[in-house]
């Protein structure tokens, strides 16, 4: 909202730097770790040389492919557990217990649930929830994070599958529609818990109140569980996947969410700059 052709103090740049740099008193733009204060110092470098969103985009490009070196890591480590029988222990006996709690009406209801974290419910969310918060704040930069979060998620499922190739439950074990592609990682749930948490991270920055936040946490959090949770249910993903998906998930996410800190850590210190 704009009045007499100003931007609102919550809109644009501006309320980038006041709005956004606090969340539950903790300054987002300090540093603490040297490895933070060094970070911050690169990106504000790369800022001066080629623009405000050029630190953005660069760390969000370098942290895909650290992303994608921990998801190979993760799946060397998921390998090897899996050979073990440890975690992946879980897999058939967690199977059986969904098969158990079956019914016909239960398998509509989470087909149809499942099918919002698809390939279609869930890019049509986020661009409806990406849409939303770039008008309402004036500002680009929940259109940069969203599809920096949404593609990075979409690239590191679609190069893990073929890399891992792990094979799904069997079509005996599963509910229709089948699906054939590898099962390792579950796209489902490394889609799911990478949209909503940053989008929970984008409307946690503008909330006032511990409750508030907590509310949006925890809606965010069931959303992601319950995806996960539905894949298995529906006998298309083993728990280990699930499982993997939301470490790889979280991971991304955490990267995203840095890269937004040293935008915002920038985007303060040359507006204290130009007070000075």
């Amino acid at each position: 909202m704009t009045t007499e052709g100003k931007e609102s103090p919550e809109a644009g740049v501006q309320g980038e730097v006041s709005q956004d740099r606090f969340v539950a008193g903790q300054d987002l733009t300090r540093w603490k770790s040297p490895v933070g204060r060094l970070l911050a110092g690169g990106a504000e470098w790369i800022t001066r040389l080629l623009g405000p969103y050029a630190a953005l985009v660069i760390t969000l490009v370098v942290g895909l492919g650290v992303a994608m070196a921990l998801a190979l890591a993760f799946g060397e480590v998921y390998e090897s557990v899996t050979e073990a029988d440890g975690v992946a222990g879980l897999d058939d006996p967690v199977l059986a217990a969904a098969k158990s709690v079956r019914s016909p009406a239960l398998d509509v209801a989470v087909t149809a649930y499942t099918n919002i974290g698809g390939t279609v419910g869930m890019p049509i969310i986020a661009v409806g929830i990406m849409i939303f918060l770039a008008v309402r704040r004036r500002s680009w930069t929940p259109v940069i994070l969203m599809l920096a979060a949404g593609l990075g998620s979409l690239a590191i499922t679609v190069l893990g599958k073929p890399i891992f190739g792990r094979s799904r439950p069997d079509m005996a074990d599963a509910i229709p529609p089948y699906e054939h592609s590898a099962s390792f990682p579950s796209g489902h749930s490394l889609n799911s818990i990478v949209i909503a948490g940053i989008v929970a991270y984008l409307i946690i920055l503008r909330l006032k109140t511990m409750r508030a936040r907590v509310i949006t946490v925890a809606v965010a959090s069931a959303f992601a569980i319950t995806m996960g949770l539905s894949r298995v249910y529906l006998g298309h993903h083993w728990l280990t996947d699930v499982l993997a998906a939301w470490a790889i998930g979280i991971s991304w996410l955490a990267l995203v969410i840095t890269a937004h800190r040293l935008y915002l850590t920038v985007r303060t210190r040359r507006q204290h700059a130009v007070i000075s």
